[in-house]
């Protein structure tokens, strides 16, 4: 059985800040969270402990995230077959020992939208919804100093392992909880990033204002959602399905989703990108055998969603707490 990691590192990052109290309290929670597990928890992290023993020489995660060193045939192979086991990757890509992890998204095509926007050097960073972690290496690229990530499904935190496995020494950790499960009033993230989690909320509000306590004063909210067109008081909430997700509530146009920022406090509110996203971006691959965005259009018309509903268009907007 998976054993709870250690968290001295992360105690010692925090250690003086507002949130080392928090940190205090994680290794008791995480072993609650571990107790409840989930029924492949083990197939997962024998994956994870299947990885042979490589290192790196060359790792890039300012333009990638890539990493290289010596490695024989058999030991990628033996790679390979790991990762496999951590099927299906649905954020990335990932580059490591020759073996290119095609991942559902195109993730490094969001960051090169966002990135632009970021000033992330010596910050502390939160990632809520972070997924297996991918956009957190980018962060780390991009200067941050230190960055956590909360999500509590138990397969992405496994496959975040699997590269942490050959980073240990880096100042990243992925914590197995739901924003949920934060203390309140933890102000103490220089940035936060809510990317790809609003529309699944059924309180969007509530979610803004559960972002804000986790940030600092003047701290910087980086939020990525789904959007459609229209003024300050236009909202779709799906009847039932939207692009074949049963879990998506409300999509807010961006003036309304600007307003919603600053009812639930926040300042200099910027929307920097909006995009459509392209059967491109979002596809089935080797590595995610299930449909994908294509299977979610009118295949006669992409410009709807199968269920006839405008096709998903992604905002990203910035802002500060006041």
């Amino acid at each position: 059985m998976i054993q709870r990691f250690d968290l001295d590192a992360l105690q010692s990052q925090l250690a003086g800040t507002p949130l080392q109290e928090w940190s205090a309290d994680l290794p008791r929670q995480i072993d609650s969270k571990l107790a409840i597990g989930h029924g492949d928890l083990e197939r997962w992290y024998a994956a994870v402990q299947a990885l042979p023993p490589l290192v790196i020489t060359e790792l890039e995660m300012l333009q990638a995230f890539s990493f290289n060193g010596p490695c024989d045939e058999s030991s990628r192979e033996q790679l390979k077959t790991a990762l496999q086991g951590l099927i299906p990757w649905r954020k990335g890509p990932f580059q490591l020992f020759g073996v290119h992890i095609d991942t559902e998204w195109r993730s490094d095509w969001k960051w090169q939208r966002v990135a632009p926007y970021l000033d992330l050097k010596d910050k502390r960073v939160l990632d809520v919804g972070c997924g297996n972690g991918y956009y957190m290496w980018r962060m780390l690229g991009a200067g941050a100093s230190c960055v956590v990530g909360i999500d509590p499904n138990w397969l992405f935190f496994n496959q975040f392992l699997a590269m942490k496995n050959y980073l240990p020494e880096q100042p990243i950790w992925h914590l197995p909880l739901a924003v949920e499960e934060l203390p309140p009033k933890l102000q103490g993230f220089d940035t936060v990033f809510s990317m790809g989690v609003l529309y699944h909320r059924r309180s969007p509000i509530d979610h803004l204002l559960d972002l804000k306590d986790c940030l600092v004063k003047g701290g910087e909210l980086v939020l990525e959602t789904l959007v459609v067109e229209g003024d300050a008081q236009q909202v779709l909430l799906p009847e039932d399905r939207y692009a074949q997700m049963r879990n998506v509530w409300f999509l807010p146009s961006v003036p309304a989703l600007e307003l919603w920022l600053r009812r639930a406090g926040f300042v200099d509110i910027q929307c920097v990108d909006v995009s459509t996203t392209s059967i491109e971006e979002q596809r089935a691959t080797e590595w995610m055998r299930y449909q994908s965005l294509p299977e979610f259009l009118d295949p006669a018309d992409h410009s709807r969603t199968i269920e006839g509903l405008p096709a998903p268009t992604r905002a990203v907007i910035t802002a500060r707490k006041a």
